[in-house]
């Protein structure tokens, strides 16, 4: 049987954050540093569209010194975040005053992964900009629109030419998750009229889910290419979770590959690279009658090959699952 084309390894990305600035840093540890932060804030600028901005509080006597949060929707164009606003948002009148502002981007996550992370103290990972933001001349309006307008068109384009497979995964996710192109199109649909901003970024921070930050070099930023997974990502991830089945093949996964016997297993993440698992696993053997304890552990699993699109992951796991089950079979006796 050829082997699974999968590398495992029980430090995630966060995690190997962590041991990075907790030990002296080389400086090949601090491009490594880098490189992760880069590729987790490009992970969750790509597979999102809502975020919440916060400017100054304004009013005809000018700046108030207060705070004002809205949730509002943005687009990535050339490295550079674009906010969508309605007019009629408190926004528009506090960056005539004073245009200072930052940006919060959270991964996004849906259904029990977020319950579970609560349980666990733990939070959404996210991306927190500061920088001006920025009204757009009206002959450049045009441009952000069709561009906006185009990336919607393709994703939703590929949606609708998933297989059977991607497209039972994408249609088993609750009604609260939504991909990218459905949270934009359900925007551009709308009557209401928006301002569009340019938002100039002077300073980045990764947060991950233990709340830990990690500044990222703007000079290191690169943005997000087009993508056809990340902004599927949502769907998939919460579809699998409400899989019996999908779920039980994560479990496979950590034994196979980590020799571990889990009680539960959610996916917790997915790139073009892979995906983390948050099992459930014993801490520690029990000896005789005392019932096992247990928490919660990642783990991460890495493809040989980086996953195009969708339909590339979803055929990559569905493969995956397939070799496990045999391999487990195989010296089990039952194949």
């Amino acid at each position: 049987m050829a082997a699974p084309k999968i590398k495992s390894t029980a430090l995630s990305i966060t995690h190997k954050c962590r041991v990075l600035l907790a030990a002296p840093l080389s400086p090949t540890a601090v491009l490594a540093l880098t490189c992760l932060g880069t590729l987790l804030l490009q992970n969750i600028l790509a597979a999102g569209w809502e975020a919440h901005l916060n400017t100054i509080k304004a009013d005809a006597k000018g700046s108030k010194e207060e705070i004002y949060t809205s949730r509002v929707h943005y687009m990535i164009q050339k490295g550079t975040p674009y906010l969508i606003v309605p007019e009629n948002d408190m926004h528009n009148i506090n960056i005539v005053i004073d245009e200072r502002g930052s940006l919060a981007v959270s991964s996004p996550i849906r259904g029990r992964v977020v319950s579970l992370l609560k349980s666990l103290n733990k939070m959404c990972p996210r991306v927190a900009m500061t920088g001006d933001v920025l009204r757009l001349k009206d002959s450049k309006v045009p441009i952000i629109v069709d561009s906006l307008k185009k990336a919607i068109m393709k994703e939703h384009e590929a949606s609708s030419a998933a297989s059977h497979g991607v497209a039972a995964i994408l249609s088993s996710a609750g009604a609260t998750c939504r991909s990218r192109s459905e949270g934009l199109l359900s925007l551009l649909n709308e009557n209401s009229s928006y301002s569009i901003f340019k938002f100039d970024i002077s300073s980045c921070v990764y947060i991950d889910s233990s709340g830990s930050s990690h500044n990222i070099e703007l000079d290191s930023f690169e943005p997000p290419k087009p993508d056809l997974l990340m902004p599927f990502s949502a769907k998939l991830i919460d579809g699998i979770n409400r899989s019996d089945s999908r779920r039980r093949a994560l479990m496979l996964f950590c034994f196979e590959y980590f020799n571990v016997l889990t009680r539960n297993a959610v996916m917790l993440s997915m790139d073009h690279h892979g995906f983390d698992v948050l099992a459930k696993v014993p801490e520690r053997a029990s000896l005789g009658n005392v019932p096992h304890q247990y928490h919660w552990k990642e783990f991460r699993f890495t493809f040989k090959e980086p996953a195009k699109d969708a339909e590339d992951f979803c055929r990559t796991l569905v493969k995956l699952e397939e070799e496990v089950l045999a391999s487990v079979k195989s010296y089990s006796g039952l194949g």
